[in-house]
C-alpha cells in the first residue's frame, strides 16, 4: 500500500496527458467540476457519480457526549456532516486490491 495522495494537480495532469488540453485548461477543467460538487452538496443535495459512489448531506442531532478521560458530560450541538457511499463497483475494485 503506498502513502501518495491523489491531489487537484494529479487530477489535472492526468486530464492534461488523457484528454490533451493545456494544463490551465485542465485545472479549470478539474476546479470547476469540484466546485459544482461542493455547491450541490453545500445547498444540500446528493452527488451520484455512476462505477463511483454518492456523497450525500446527513442531519445529526444534539445529543450528550462524554469527555472519555474525565467522565463529564458536554453537549453536541446539531450539524450537518458529510457522507459519502461507494458503488458495488467500487467496492469490487477495492477489495480485488486487497488480494495483491
Amino acid at each position: 500500500m503506498t502513502d501518495k495522495t491523489l491531489t487537484r494537480m494529479d487530477l489535472s495532469d492526468a486530464v492534461h496527458t488523457q484528454v490533451g488540453l493545456s494544463r490551465n485548461e485542465s485545472s479549470d477543467l478539474v476546479e470547476s467540476v469540484l466546485r459544482h460538487i461542493s455547491d450541490a452538496l453545500v445547498s444540500g443535495s446528493s452527488v451520484k457519480i455512476s462505477s463511483f459512489g454518492t456523497f450525500s448531506i446527513r442531519d445529526k442531532a444534539a445529543r450528550v457526549g462524554r469527555n472519555p478521560k474525565t467522565g463529564e458530560e458536554v453537549p453536541i450541538h446539531p450539524r450537518r456532516v458529510l457522507t459519502f457511499r461507494p458503488s458495488h463497483l467500487m467496492k469490487d475494485k477495492v477489495a480485488a486490491g486487497n488480494k495483491s
